[in-house]
Parts: structure tokens; C-alpha cells; sequence
């Protein structure tokens, strides 16, 4: 598979979504957000991971998916779960899948779906829990300081 392939997919769902935005298909009306661009990008990575021989792309694929899927499921389904389990349960899903193929990350990714479906199904929780409330609610008011912090740390690596 050649280097630039991630980059045609890319470039192929991007320009999918504005053509389709642009042509207002009713029936589409849902999908012209933003979160439909997280699921494109996400799946442009994963249907380069799976194609090809590129691991490294199975775990972005998943989490780029899984938070436009539940970014969506937010904005569009009353029934959907606005919980902080969701992204432990998002990246313990990706652990999984990259383990699928590289045989890698097993154990992280159980110990993520553990507290995931205990955070988001239990009822009583333990008192010792709520440090991990506090923590999660820090992190969802503060969350692009990390992605900040990710790219000073990446042009600093890089140079």
C-alpha cells in the first residue's frame, strides 16, 4: 500500500461530505455537522489500517469514529448516554481492535471496558469513585489544553 493512500481517503470522504452538504439532500439534513467529519476521518483510518499493512492507524481510526459516532448520538438521540464512561469505553474499544491485529494492548483495553460498563451501569458505586468524577469533569472542561500540549510536545520531538 503506498505512504499517500491515508491521505486519499481522507481527501475522498472530506470532499464527499461537502459535496453532499452542498447538493442538501434531505435526507442527509443530520449528518452536515461536525461530528461527521470526526466519523469520515475515523474510518478513512481504519479502512487504511485494514486495506494495508498499517497498525498505527487502527487506533486513531477507532477513537476518531467513536467520538464522531457519540458526538452525533449526543446532538441527535435523547436515549444516548452523556456519561465520561463513553470515552474510556471509546478507547478501550480501541485498544481492543489494534489487539485484534497486532496482538498488543490487551490488558488496557480490558481494564478501560471494566470501568467503563462499572462506571456507567452501577448504580453504588463506591465513595472512593468520586476522585474519578472530579477527575473526568477536570478533563472535559480542560481537554484542549492536551491537544495543546500534544502539539507543542510533537514540534519540539520533531526538530
Amino acid at each position: 500500500m503506498k505512504k499517500n493512500s491515508l491521505l486519499a481517503y481522507l481527501l475522498i470522504g472530506i470532499g464527499l461530505f461537502f459535496l453532499l452538504r452542498e447538493l442538501q439532500l434531505p435526507i442527509l439534513t443530520d449528518f452536515y455537522s461536525w461530528p461527521t467529519l470526526l466519523i469520515l476521518i475515523g474510518a478513512a483510518f481504519l479502512i487504511n489500517s485494514f486495506s494495508g499493512k498499517e497498525e498505527k492507524s487502527i487506533f486513531p481510526g477507532v477513537v476518531l469514529l467513536g467520538l464522531g459516532i457519540h458526538f452525533h448520538g449526543l446532538n441527535h438521540y435523547s436515549f444516548w448516554i452523556d456519561h465520561w464512561g463513553m470515552y474510556t469505553l471509546i478507547i478501550s474499544i480501541a485498544f481492543l481492535l489494534r489487539f485484534a491485529k497486532t496482538k498488543q494492548g490487551i490488558i488496557p483495553g480490558i481494564v478501560l471496558l471494566a470501568i467503563s460498563i462499572f462506571a456507567m451501569f452501577v448504580d453504588n458505586q463506591p465513595g472512593w469513585f468520586v476522585w474519578i468524577h472530579e477527575l473526568m469533569s477536570w478533563i472535559e472542561k480542560f481537554w484542549p489544553v492536551v491537544l495543546i500540549g500534544l502539539g507543542a510536545y510533537l514540534l519540539i520531538k520533531r526538530k
